[in-house]
């Protein structure tokens, strides 16, 4: 018995390659039963985002067996040709795969180091798989113990503590001049990916009103409505920005849309309370001359890239920490594994067994040297051990039937030796 881990991801192949075996969630859970028959493996769970489709499974036999009969079911599923899927697939077996798992869960692995949307991910997948019934004991504990690691290091580490994006480090700039954004009014100024992400940022830290304003209102209002933000054209801003305690932009106008005239009307309007702002456009959004004037903080792309650099090499410090901890916990978790194995099973079983005797027995020596009848207490001490041997398999087999497990029931009446119609 195997853990194996295989995927597709940013490293090892372009979008074009990714999108054609990722796998959508309304047809997930046809997908992984459809696995466990073709590949025929024992548990199974699919992991499958923008930046990466990943497969793992719990499987018995030669792992070469495994990767002929994964690449030609990943073949069928998505009528892809072997040929585009295989040069791009990595392949991890037992502790590098339940290594690489973690690590996909810190972020470790990610297109942005530290990223947390993949724990979501992650925690997602799992459910998924729950719900599909092709995930059981082992890994349902590896999904466990990986969430676990991922606490561990969001805890122990700074890798999710400095923002290493446009959007992020925008943000966060504007907490640091706020003591907090619960009060603080918004201007977001365009409706792009990256206007977007700020927008998501902004809502999740509870910032107290938004603005959009966009060249194109049905683009901005789709935005919006999501965050519950105002919209405004552009030839509006002039009439809003006054209103602004933190103006965002990203456009791909050619020209300047606020320039300094607005700015210094704004800031009378303002009596001269301060204006947080950012320009990620390029060209520039923010005529460069409003960063002369008094009461404006004004950050272009450029100085938030020297601050996501630095917070960069902050996060890969933080790595090196997190990686020890990944390989300890894999470690720790094949530690557990293999303490699965028939041998330590069996010898589990019988320490078990023999504590249950020797408890017992003490208490029977102890009732005859009080001068208890012998025959009582070698019959109390029958019926007691019997109970004790009876009760695990007993409530196996209650539970078995109650939950209509009829695998187990053949199973459990197999170990103990119970022939069909068998009563004593």
């Amino acid at each position: 018995m195997s853990i194996v881990a295989v995927g597709i991801n940013h490293k090892t192949a372009p979008v074009a390659v990714r999108e054609k075996i990722s796998f959508s969630p309304d047809l997930l859970t046809t997908a992984l039963q459809e696995m466990l028959t073709s590949v025929q493996c024992r548990e199974a769970a699919i992991l499958s985002t923008c930046n990466r489709t990943e497969l793992y499974l719990v499987q018995d036999g030669n792992l070469e067996v495994t990767q002929d009969k994964l690449v030609r079911w990943l073949e069928a599923h998505h009528n892809v040709p072997a040929s585009i899927i295989t040069p791009s697939l990595y392949w991890h077996q037992d502790q590098n795969a339940v290594n690489h798992m973690m690590r996909v869960a810190c972020g470790l692995d990610s297109l942005v180091l530290g990223e947390p949307q993949i724990l979501g991910q992650m925690k997602q997948a799992y459910n998924q798989a729950k719900a599909a019934g092709s995930m059981a004991l082992i890994m349902d504990r590896l999904f466990q113990r990986t969430f676990g690691v991922a606490k561990q290091v969001r805890t122990e580490t700074d890798i999710g503590a400095s923002a290493v994006s446009v959007a992020f480090a925008s943000v966060n700039l504007a907490k640091h001049i706020f003591a907090s954004l619960d009060k603080a009014k918004v201007l977001l100024v365009g409706a792009g990916e990256t206007i977007e992400l700020v927008a998501k940022h902004l809502y999740e830290n509870n910032v107290g009103k938004i603005t959009v304003a966009n060249r194109t209102i049905s683009r901005a209002k789709e935005m919006a409505d999501q965050i519950g933000a105002n919209v405004i054209t552009l030839p509006q801003i002039p009439d809003y920005i006054s209103d602004a305690d933190i103006v965002i932009s990203s456009t791909g106008s050619p020209l300047p849309i606020i320039g300094k005239g607005m700015v210094e009307t704004a800031l009378e309007q303002r009596k001269h309370r301060p204006i947080f702002m950012v320009d990620l456009a390029v060209p520039r959004d923010i005529e460069e001359q409003v960063g002369e004037l008094e009461d404006v903080f004004l950050y272009t792309v450029d100085d938030l890239q020297g601050i996501i650099a630095k917070n960069l090499e902050n996060r890969r410090k933080a790595a090196v920490q997190a990686e020890t901890i990944v390989n300890a916990q894999s470690g720790s978790f094949m530690s557990w594994l293999r303490g699965l194995n028939t041998q330590d099973t069996v010898i589990a079983y019988r320490q078990q067994s023999l504590n249950n005797r020797d408890q017992l027995l003490e208490r029977a020596l102890a009732q005859l040297k009080a001068n208890k009848s012998p025959e009582a207490v070698v019959a109390e001490l029958a019926t007691k051990l019997t109970n004790k041997f009876m009760h695990a398999p007993t409530s196996a087999l209650q539970s078995a039937a109650q939950g209509g497990e009829l695998d187990k029931l053949i199973y459990l009446r197999d170990i103990f030796n119970l022939e069909p119609g068998q009563k004593d």
